[in-house]
Formats: C-alpha cells, sequence, structure tokens
C-alpha cells in the first residue's frame, strides 16, 4: 500500500510542476474540456487565472511532498 502511495504522490508531483510551468495550457485544456459538454468556460480575468492556476501547481507538489515524507519517515 506504501508502494501506490508512493508512486501517486511522484505523479502528483511532476503533474504539480508541469502545472505550474505551463497554466496557460492547462487553462486551454479546461477551456476544450468544457466546450466538449456543450459548456462555454472563460476566465473573467486571464492574469489572476493564471496566477490561480500556478498557486494550485505548486501546491499540488508541496502536498505530494509532503505525503512522500510522511509516507517514508512517519508511518515506519
Amino acid at each position: 500500500m506504501n508502494n501506490l502511495g508512493l508512486i501517486l504522490s511522484v505523479i502528483g508531483i511532476f503533474t504539480g510542476l508541469f502545472i505550474f510551468l505551463r497554466p496557460a495550457l492547462i487553462i486551454s485544456f479546461q477551456i476544450k474540456f468544457y466546450a466538449k459538454i456543450n459548456w462555454r468556460m472563460e476566465p473573467i480575468s486571464m492574469p489572476k487565472e493564471l496566477k490561480n492556476t500556478k498557486d494550485m501547481g505548486i501546491f499540488l507538489a508541496i502536498a505530494c511532498l509532503l505525503a512522500i515524507i510522511y509516507i517514508k519517515f512517519i508511518t515506519k
């Protein structure tokens, strides 16, 4: 079970870093996804949306790093 948590946490770190480094790409994926399910989604303020997306990406990476630390060192 710990190995699965480690694998998912590592994937989460890379995903968070990708989101942090490419927020405009992530937002465009989200807009295209919503268009496919017949919803229109557009940010009110693109600069604010880019900042929020970058913040979420770094939060995900940090949370996954903390999960790895917890799994490796605290659950022993």
